[in-house]
């Protein structure tokens, strides 16, 4: 193959994490990369996430590219990435994880705490919008919509006193200066795979993006993926959940919340890391079955 062509969408950041992964390809594998840029429902779509369906919104026009041949890899943020498994497609890929915490970027900077009440906040994220009204309920939670620039131009005009964004993708787009306030991941759990990227191609083909996956990353992510599939939940459902490998530990929690953020179940679990097993699927099912004991079900819609 003389040219290895990356399907991505077509906004500032895609490109930017399109760009990156194509570096890589060419680094390890000496190839020549064109990018093939495609247009999703999520990027056509003005309607609010909240209601949009999520799943898949980002991701099901790279995916048909792919099938159909029309290119050879896609790149995808991991968040968007819907959690059942492809039948011709496989994620061969998922680099190292970049910053996986929330960002609020706020007038004057302002960090959540001394926002004053009656602030208004943006965020198009069912979690991020419990959260919010779980740790600020005199706040108002506005939903929105728009790519990096809009969101942050919103607060610029004043009409919106702050927006949360993930901190990978401002760090990605040389934007963390805007950052007023890093929200902890431990307190302030994020998107199961926030912060990490999926290298997605044709099953067969994983020798195409293999070097680019990182071990520890994609124990991670899966473990973190695995409770938002157990629980039946959807990409945009109200639910955090933080993974990390630490002195030969996996290490799992997963928060789900309920819309109004007045109720948050909380379960965490962990497991010597690597083993012959699949771990991140095992810390998954205990924190699942916990959090299903608990009555998580009635909070993101699954069925237990």
């Amino acid at each position: 193959m003389t040219v290895l062509r990356i399907g991505t969408r077509g906004s500032a950041l895609a490109l930017t994490q399109t760009g990156m992964v194509a570096d890589d390809l060419s680094a390890a594998y000496g190839v020549t990369t064109e990018l093939v840029t495609i247009s999703t429902e999520g990027d056509r779509s003005n309607e609010p996430l909240s209601r949009a369906g999520g799943t898949g919104l980002f991701t099901g026009a790279l995916r048909d590219a792919l099938v159909e041949g029309r290119c050879d890899v896609v790149v995808h943020s991991l968040k968007d990435l819907p959690t059942a498994p492809h039948d011709q497609l496989v994620v061969a890929a998922i680099p190292a994880r970049e910053d996986p915490r929330d960002a609020l970027c706020a007038r004057d900077g302002l960090t959540l705490e001394s926002l004053p009440a009656g602030a208004r906040v943006g965020t198009g994220s069912p979690r991020r919008m419990a959260q919010l009204r779980r740790k600020r309920p005199d706040i108002e939670v506005v939903d929105i919509r728009g790519n990096v620039d809009t969101r942050l131009g919103r607060v610029g005009a004043g009409d919106l006193d702050a927006v949360i964004l993930a901190a990978a993708g401002l760090s990605r787009l040389g934007r963390s200066d805007v950052v007023t306030e890093f929200l902890d991941a431990d307190r302030w759990p994020t998107a199961p795979g926030q912060g990490a990227l999926a290298v997605e191609v044709r099953r067969g083909d994983e020798h195409l993006v293999a070097k680019l996956d990182h071990a520890e990353t994609r124990a991670a992510v899966e473990a973190e993926r695995e409770v938002l599939a157990l629980l039946e939940a959807g990409c945009s459902a109200p639910l955090g959940a933080r993974a990390v490998v630490d002195a030969g530990l996996l290490l799992l929690s997963a928060s789900v919340y309920s819309l109004d953020g007045t109720t948050v179940l909380t379960s965490s679990h962990g497991a010597v890391w690597p083993d012959s097993g699949d771990v991140s699927r095992d810390v998954a099912e205990g924190v699942a079955r916990e959090l299903l004991d608990a009555g998580a079900a009635g909070l993101t819609g699954a069925r237990p």
